[in-house]
């Protein structure tokens, strides 16, 4: 028989847990030790046990060095070509300077140790594909920080610089960086966001606010066109950041381009949570931010059906939102629109690698401590999927060269972060990340099921060739998660150029294709292969799309409803948007 602990106890012992938990997690950047310790231990056991592995891992290491030894000799004699290639996406040795002895030497050794990590720990025999992904990935943060490209001493283009300045570059790289910890010690915004307040130089299509509860504010936009098409725009942004993304600069607002096109298009604004908003649920996203904003607009404009918009995160809770109306017989969806969204997480990407169950445990004691996930601690993972750009190369640019990438203005809204609440975080991770209960149909919303399968109004899904947030092959999975006309974009650029793709880039091009209800799966390579390539933004190909969906155009409607519960309460860009 188990002895009973003592309830006061418990109390006590999960009181310890949960603060030693926290405290380490906000040294870790919310990463789990345990679970980099069981990872660890997967591989490091089963290499130990392959004797013909290591074997085979030495040879690879032996002839590595004769290949390097070699490179050596003939650089020394006649010159010769690099012994290996960095990946594509590695321009860390691109400058010619890096061609000239001895910097030649280092970026080749680092490469072909780079290169024999990988193959040490990818491949082994019983190691689990998740530990042998967390270990890979671990091992090139590891080696990243020791790149030459890192020290000025190692790094031809620093020297160059140092030289041709006198130091100067050295001297103002100091100030950089003092400014920048300093900035980060009182909680200011990277150097530079200043050139874009929300409302004046970003946020500014005019608008009008017309419905607030303690989760969102709805804005509805000034309609720039003599007519326009009946059926109006709901956007439904990620909550993770500020709605404006969607709205930057007046030459690059999505909402700018669709009420230029003739569409009345409102938008969601997620407030920033608080401690006191730690119980927020995932369903409460979706009834206080989707279906009351989709209740509004529907009294704005009554007796028409709605194209709704999904961004990212937003995406996600329209699709469970849209799966709940279609089960419940609600009808009032024309179409789903679907940027940069997943709906099954099974190849979510190397983010996948902060989720497993250490892993939420742990986040849940640091959440629970605090009623939220801090902006800090969640951009501390995004970081890490792009250290080389995010944190080395940025650091070598500021604080070594003193060349300063100017911001911009999605820089400054990368930098305008918001928190997450400590329940809906964790039920997103759960549900969705980790049990991926949506695509298995075991999400259930008021106490039913829905499944995907159930919408049946028109989907168009957009993907980014280089997205490390939602990876395309993710979310082309919508092909298999629907019956219904899916239109798929992929577009070239990341999770947010690659969305923020306003007309007149030339460099921009994109790929597209229609699944009927009734057609045969084409996978994604095969889409990727047959797919016909246009140059240019891809928006002209979705307004084009919506149009085709749409109605004749007609009057505008009111700003605001026809009663009090939506009449307008303030100018656009709202209150909502400047809560730090």
């Amino acid at each position: 028989m188990t002895e009973p602990v003592p309830p006061d106890l418990t109390t006590v012992a999960d009181s310890i847990d949960r603060t030693v938990h926290a405290t380490a997690a906000r040294f870790t950047m919310g990463l789990s030790p345990s679970a980099l310790a069981e990872a660890y231990f997967d591989w490091a056991s089963h290499l130990a046990f392959s004797p013909g592995t290591r074997l085979k891992l030495a040879n690879k290491a032996a002839r590595k060095s004769s290949r390097f030894l070699n490179y050596a000799w003939q650089c020394a004699t006649d010159g010769a070509k690099p012994c290996i290639e960095p990946l594509p996406q590695d321009r860390r040795f691109a400058a010619p300077e890096w061609q000239n002895f001895p910097f030649n030497f280092m970026s080749q050794a680092f490469l072909l140790q780079q290169q024999w990590w990988h193959n040490a720990t990818t491949g082994i025999p019983g190691v689990s594909k998740r530990h042998e992904n967390i270990v890979a990935f671990a091992a090139r943060q590891l080696l990243d920080v020791f790149s030459p490209s890192n020290f000025p001493l190692t790094n031809p283009e620093v020297l160059k610089k140092t030289v041709d300045t006198g130091g100067l570059n050295l001297v103002s790289g100091l100030r950089n960086f003092a400014e920048d910890r300093e900035r980060t010690a009182r909680g200011e915004k990277p150097a530079g966001t200043g050139a874009f307040v929300v409302g004046r130089d970003v946020a500014t299509t005019p608008g009008k606010v017309i419905y607030r509860n303690r989760l969102i504010e709805l804005i509805q936009y000034a309609p720039t066109t003599a007519e326009v098409r009946p059926e109006p725009i709901l956007i439904v942004p990620a909550w993770i950041m500020k709605y404006y993304i969607l709205d930057l600069s007046p030459q690059n607002s999505l909402v700018k381009y669709l009420t230029g096109q003739g569409f009345t298009v409102f938008m969601i604004s997620w407030k920033n949570p608080v401690a006191e908003d730690r119980d927020l649920s995932l369903d409460d996203y979706r009834t206080l931010g989707v279906m009351s904003a989709l209740d509004a607009v529907s009294s704005v404009i009554p007796k028409q059906k709605v194209h709704a918009v999904g961004y990212c995160l937003g995406g996600t809770l329209l699709s469970i939102a849209a799966a709940t109306m279609a089960r419940d017989n609600d009808d009032r969806l024309k179409s789903i629109t679907l940027l940069a969204a997943q709906v099954d997480f099974m190849e979510a990407g190397e983010l996948m690698l902060f989720i497993n169950e250490s892993q939420l445990a742990f986040l849940d004691d640091l959440m629970a401590q605090q009623g939220y996930l801090d902006s800090t601690q969640m951009a501390g993972a995004f970081q890490l999927l792009r250290s080389n750009d995010l944190v080395w190369s940025r650091m070598v640019r500021d604080y070594l060269m003193d060349e300063r990438t100017p911001m911009s203005d999605l820089m400054a809204w990368n930098a305008d972060t918001t928190r997450l609440p400590y329940r809906m975080h964790s039920e997103y991770l759960r549900q969705l990340f980790l049990h991926n209960d949506l695509a298995e149909g075991r999400l259930s919303v008021a106490g039913k099921p829905i499944v995907l399968t159930d919408i049946r109004a028109p989907i168009f899904s957009v993907g980014t060739v280089h997205d490390h947030v939602a990876p395309w092959r993710s979310t082309y999975k919508i092909n298999l998660l629907s019956d219904v006309d899916v239109t798929y974009l992929l577009t070239s650029g990341g999770h947010n150029v690659g969305i923020v793709s306003e007309p007149g880039h030339k460099r921009h091009h994109f790929q597209v294709a229609t699944k009927k209800a009734d057609d045969l799966y084409v996978d994604p390579d095969a889409f990727a292969a047959a797919a016909p390539h246009k140059d240019g933004s891809w928006w002209p190909e979705w307004a084009g799309w919506l149009e085709e969906r749409s109605g004749a155009p007609t009057v505008p409607p009111p700003m605001g409803g026809p009663t009090s519960a939506y009449a307008p309460i303030c100018d656009a860009p709202g209150t909502y948007v400047f809560q730090q």
